[in-house]
This record gives C-alpha cells, structure tokens and sequence, in this order.
C-alpha cells in the first residue's frame, strides 16, 4: 500500500500542472440604446440629504416667535446637545455614538403658550440602519405613556403620531400637555414634539409630521 500511494505522488509530480480557469469573467455586452440619464438633484435624495440638512427643517410659520429654549445653534444641535435631551445624557451620548451619529438640526418656535421643537438626526448607517432602530425605539417609549392615542403617519410605513391626553404637572407651573411624532426616512430620523397648557390636538402634530416629511 505504501509502494503503491508512493508511486502515485511520484507520478503526479511528474505530471504538468493543469491550468486553472481564469478568475475574471467575460465583460458583459452592454444592451444597446442610449445610456440612462444620471438622476437629477431634485430626484436623487443624496443630493438633498449630504447638503445643509438644516435646508430640510420645516420652516417657523408667519407670526411664531423663535424658541429662546433650543439647544441648537444656528440650527445644528450637537451630539452632547442632542444627548441632553434625553432623561440620561451620559448612556444617551453613548448610544447615539455606537449608532454613529452624524449630524442633527433643529427648529422651534413659541406660539401663545405652545412651544414646536423638530429635530432631523442624521446617521452614517455604516454598520447598521439606525435610523430606524431608534425611531423604533422612540416609538416605544411613547407609546408606553399613560392616556395616549396614536396613528399612523400617511405616506410612510413607519411614522407614527402620539397625543398624550394626560398632562405633566408640577408644583407651581401649568399643567403641560404634549403631543409627539417619530418617523424616519433613509438615513435621517424625524422627532417633532408640540407642548401647550391645553390638549394638543391630533390635527396639529400630524400636520407637521406630514409637512416634514414630504420635506425629505
């Protein structure tokens, strides 16, 4: 037995080498016709989104004053800004980094007692859609508040609308109603949040939720 594999490697030594298919394949034929025509800007949603991102944000309706209370400057909300507006800043920053973070922008504006804060929280969506995962996250929470109503936002197939019918209260302040929309789109997640003294009706923050989006 031992002669005979000896024999066999002996033989295939002496053999030439079998030639080995090549690893690129045939360039394919282009099909014939003109070739198609590059997306324009108004149709390629990169152009929009890899611009000034504040350019996306609804703009303050006529006759609002500018919200005194943003965190943003000159629109851009920073990362530890954006943390912050979270009840834990610190494990906030931490995931809005694992998530990788890009950039955010916000607005606001102050119209008789109510206060409109929209937010547009863009990601580099290397690693994972966090986007998503995070306005799903959003989604949860609000949904988990006592008294409230939801629906879902029209023309998108994840935005979601929340009105909480029961108020925060605090010693010495007004009772604060508020109302909350989560929704994304590509690589940019939408927050819009609306607090008054009074109920926040479902026309008001779905309106802005569906502006807002068809904004991106």
């Amino acid at each position: 037995v031992v002669a005979g594999t000896c024999t066999g490697y002996l033989i295939q030594a002496d053999r030439a080498p079998t030639k080995l298919p090549p690893l690129s394949q045939p360039e394919l034929t282009q099909a014939k016709g003109p070739a198609p025509e590059p997306l324009s800007a108004s149709e390629d949603r990169r152009v929009k989104t890899d611009g000034d991102l504040r350019k996306l944000l609804l703009k303050k309706p006529a006759g609002t004053k500018t919200a005194k209370w943003l965190s943003s400057v000159h629109g851009w909300l920073s990362l530890p800004a954006y943390a912050d507006t979270y009840l834990k800043p610190g494990e906030a920053f931490g995931d809005a980094v694992g998530d990788e973070f890009r950039r955010a922008a916000s607005t606001g504006w102050t119209k008789g007692q109510a206060d409109f804060e929209v937010r547009l929280i863009q990601f580099r969506q290397e690693e994972a859609l966090a986007a998503s995962e995070v306005t799903s996250g959003n989604q949860s929470w609000a949904a988990e508040e006592p008294a409230t109503r939801s629906w879902t936002l029209p023309g998108t197939d994840n935005g979601m609308v929340y009105v909480h019918d029961k108020p925060k209260t605090k010693a010495g302040y007004l009772p604060q109603y508020y109302a909350e929309a989560h929704a994304w789109r590509g690589d940019i997640a939408v927050e819009i949040w609306v607090y008054d003294t009074k109920p926040v009706p479902k026309k008001t923050i779905m309106d802005l939720a569906e502006r807002q989006m068809e904004r991106l």
